[in-house]
C-alpha cells in the first residue's frame, strides 16, 4: 500500500489505498479494526499487489464492493472474488451494460479482465456492512449511469470512483455519460455530506469536499455561479 488514511474521528475504520492497472486505479483496503475484517474497493487488477496488503495488514476480506463498471476499477473483481471465496457488492444495476463488455474491454486495452455477476446490485439509500461499519450507499449517476460512491458517516469519509477528483470530475463522454446528471450527483447528494468529508477518488490525492466547492473548477461554489462546464 503507498497510502493509507485514518481518520481519528473513527479509529474503528482504515483504510489503504493501493494504485492498480497501468491507469493507477485508486483501489482501497477499507476494514474494521474491531473485527479485522475487510473489503476491496474497485479491485481493477494487479492482485498480487492486493493480497500483499491483506498479509501486510493481516485483514481477512469478507467481500468485494464495486463503485461503477469500468475495467481499470473492476475488471479483475470477478477473478479476485472466486479466488477468495467472497461476494461481490455494487455497482447500481444500471451499469450492468459495461460489466457485460469486460470480457472484450479487457484484451482492447491489453489487460485481464473477466465478467461477473455481483451478488448484490446496490441502489441510492442501501447499506453495506464490512465487519461492524456500516457504510451508505449514494447513488451518483453521471460519469456512468450506475456509478455509486461509498459513505461511512460516523469517519466522514467517502470513497467515490471517478465521480470526483481533486481539481476535477469524471469524464461524462462515455456511452450513457451525462454532464448535468454528473454535476446533479456531486452538488446534489455528495455536497449535503459536509465540507469536512474526505474522500479516496478513483485517481490521483485525496481531498474533502469543502476544498474541492472552494477551489474545484468545475463544481465549485464559484465556478457553478457562471453555469456548467463545457
Amino acid at each position: 500500500m503507498t497510502q493509507t488514511s485514518e481518520k481519528p474521528q473513527e479509529q474503528s475504520m482504515r483504510v489503504g489505498i493501493i494504485p492498480v492497472t497501468p491507469l493507477q486505479q485508486n483501489c482501497s483496503l477499507l476494514w474494521c479494526t474491531k473485527t479485522m475484517r475487510g473489503a476491496f474497493v474497485d479491485p481493477g487488477g494487479d492482485l498480487p499487489k492486493l493480497r500483499q496488503a491483506l498479509e501486510k495488514t493481516g485483514v481477512t476480506l469478507e467481500k468485494i464492493l464495486v463503485t461503477h463498471g469500468h475495467l481499470d476499477h473492476c475488471g479483475m473483481a470477478g477473478i479476485f472474488a472466486k479466488e477468495m471465496g467472497v461476494p461481490i457488492e455494487g455497482p447500481h444495476e444500471e451499469d450492468r451494460f459495461w460489466i457485460s463488455k469486460l470480457d472484450d474491454d479487457g484484451p482492447r486495452w491489453n489487460m485481464e479482465a473477466e465478467t461477473f455477476e455481483p451478488d448484490r446490485w446496490l441502489e441510492d439509500g442501501d447499506r453495506v456492512t464490512v465487519g461492524e461499519l456500516e457504510l451508505d450507499v449514494v447513488h451518483c449517476p453521471g460519469h456512468t449511469p450506475g456509478h455509486i460512491v461509498f459513505h461511512h458517516a460516523p469517519s466522514k469519509f467517502a470513497m467515490v470512483g471517478d465521480v470526483l477528483f481533486k481539481g476535477g470530475i469524471g469524464r461524462w463522454d462515455f456511452p450513457r455519460g451525462n454532464l448535468q446528471d454528473l454535476v446533479e450527483s456531486i452538488t446534489a447528494k455528495l455536497w449535503p455530506l459536509g465540507d469536512e468529508v474526505t474522500f479516496v477518488p478513483g485517481h490521483g490525492p485525496i481531498s474533502t469536499f469543502g476544498d474541492e466547492r472552494a477551489s474545484n473548477p468545475y463544481v465549485g461554489d464559484a465556478a457553478l455561479e457562471h453555469g456548467l462546464p463545457g
